[in-house]
Order: structure tokens, then sequence, then C-alpha cells
């Protein structure tokens, strides 16, 4: 097992790794390009001032995107505002705007529980991880959410996601 200890190497390789994915992570919980911007910037301090080592990248990532989703909260609970609409960026991926637009219209835990399973591939176990949940709680959510997602966009199926 592998242990990342903190320090200029650790930093680089996480920055290198997961910035677009912190960003993604961001935007999709945000909805603003400048606010994702500032989440990002945000999570990055977080590890350099963070002490703790990482068992392997896999823990390092999944921590990133905890602190990301953490911050995202606490950014739209602080600002309660409204998104101008040239403010949201395009889509990230090459599915449509549909898709995306109905993904980001889920309650906040079925958005983040298809996201990181459908965008970033996590199981339910290990979403369940990130988001300090229990494996059948995540596994509702993503049914939950596969369902609002085929009356929304006229019955897709689960390749479609």
């Amino acid at each position: 097992m592998t242990v990342l200890q903190h320090g200029g190497d650790a930093f680089r390789l996480a920055f290198e790794t997961y910035t677009d994915t912190v960003y993604r992570v961001a935007v999709h919980n945000t909805r603003s390009v400048s606010d994702a911007e500032d989440v990002t910037q945000e999570t990055f301090l977080r590890l350099l001032q963070c002490r703790k080592a990482f068992r392997d990248t896999e823990h390092l990532k999944a921590w990133l995107i905890r602190v990301t989703i953490n911050l995202c909260k606490n950014h739209l609970r602080d600002t309660r505002r409204e998104i101008p609409a040239e403010d949201v960026p395009a889509p990230l991926h090459a599915e449509t705007d549909s898709v995306l637009d109905a993904v980001r219209a889920l309650p906040e835990n079925e958005r983040n529980a298809v996201y990181l399973h459908y965008y970033e591939g996590y199981t339910a176990a290990e979403i369940a991880s990130i988001l300090s949940s229990r494996t059948n709680t995540v596994l509702s959510w993503l049914r939950r959410g596969r369902e609002t997602l085929r009356e929304t966009l006229g019955g897709l199926d689960n390749e479609s996601l």
C-alpha cells in the first residue's frame, strides 16, 4: 500500500492529475464558471493546508471530491443567489445539453450520486464512502435519479445516461 505524504511532490501530483475532476465536480454543483473556479482554488488550498497522509491516489481523489462538494454546499448556502444565464458553463462532456441539464436539476444527493457514478466512474460503495453515506442509500439515490431522468428526458435507457 502506497502512502502519499503531504509535500510538494504529492501536491503537484494531485494538482496535475485531479484539477479537471475537481473543476467538473465544482461546475456540476455550483452551475457557475466563476464559482467553480473559486471552489477549485479553495479545494487545492485546503490540500496544501492538509497534514493527513493518503493511502493511495484513489483516497486522495475521493478526499478532493468530498472537499469540493462540501465547499460547493457552503458557497451556495452563503450566496443564495440566482446564477446569470450567461455564467452557466457549456457541457464538459460530449453529452447533449439536455442530459447534463437534467442531471443538474436533480436533488443534491441524487445529482451527486448520478454524476459520480456515470461521469467519474465510481461504484455505489465508493460513492457511499465519498459522501459519508451507506451503499444502499446511494443505490436508492441512483435509482431515483435514473427514474427522474427517464421521465424528464422521455424514456432514455441506462446506456444513454
